[in-house]
């Protein structure tokens, strides 16, 4: 089955003003593929600014982090009824990131992407194994677990976007081949067929996300559970357009 290849960029907590909105006129002023599906998360400050200085058809704005309730007394969290009044319908949940400093639960990532998604908004989707875990064989098992929690409690995955991310290789420089990529993804995606059912596996886009940059992302090009990227560092860069263009 044909799926929309699809690039994420992560921004992290980096960023100013002026370099983001550098970030965006450069996007801005690419002649990007129309059949590219390509979502920015920049820092929760500058959503609104993304929204109103994005002007390409193909890009759209996510958050990087959503709670599971509408409102309420809830400090320094944020609502997918507050992203969308942003013009915001994407979110992330489950960075190794939240998993591992904040310490969220398979179970509590779970219920934000079901609120989410309840309320309009796509939800890219992360799991991944720790290197630990990974010399330990047990990656599949790791992934099962975290995509499992979700699945008890969503049914209908049409507006999630799956990405899987080892942790070994985030930030690291480090990266999986793309052979090792596509045997995860595989995998992810037998493991789904189980879960979800054979139709929605086959439809549900699987992102790689580890240390992608320019040079290597067309090493993944004829990888056929490969969907696409999350893109961390390199977003910030002028090489996040060269990803987005590496299946021409």
């Amino acid at each position: 089955m044909a799926r929309q290849f699809f690039v994420g960029g992560n921004f992290k907590m980096n960023g100013t003003k002026e370099s983001l909105t550098s970030i965006i006129d450069n996007l801005n002023k690419a002649e990007l593929p129309s059949n590219v599906e390509v979502v920015i998360a920049p820092p929760a400050p500058y959503l609104g600014l993304a929204v109103t200085e994005n002007k390409q058809k193909t890009v759209a704005i996510s958050a990087q982090n959503v709670f599971n309730k509408a409102s309420g007394a809830y400090t320094g969290e944020i609502s997918p009824t507050q992203l969308k009044d942003l013009g915001v319908h994407w979110t992330l949940t489950g960075h190794s990131e939240r998993r591992t400093i904040i310490k969220e639960s398979d179970e509590f990532i779970a219920e934000k992407t079901k609120f989410a998604l309840d309320n309009g908004v796509s939800v890219i989707l992360c799991i991944g194994e720790t290197l630990e875990e990974r010399k330990s064989g047990v990656t599949l098992e790791v992934t099962a677990r975290q995509l499992d929690a979700v699945s008890k409690i969503v049914s209908d995955w049409t507006n999630i976007v799956i990405a899987y991310e080892p942790v070994w290789a985030i930030g690291t420089g480090l990266a999986a081949t793309s052979e090792d990529a596509q045997e995860t993804h595989k995998g992810i995606r037998d493991h789904l067929v189980k879960t979800i059912g054979a139709e929605q596996a086959a439809k549900v886009r699987i992102l790689y996300g580890g240390s992608v940059n320019g040079k290597n992302a067309p090493d993944f090009k004829d990888k056929a559970d490969v969907d696409g990227f999350l893109v961390g560092g390199a977003s910030l860069k002028p090489e996040f357009v060269d990803i987005i263009k590496s299946r021409l």
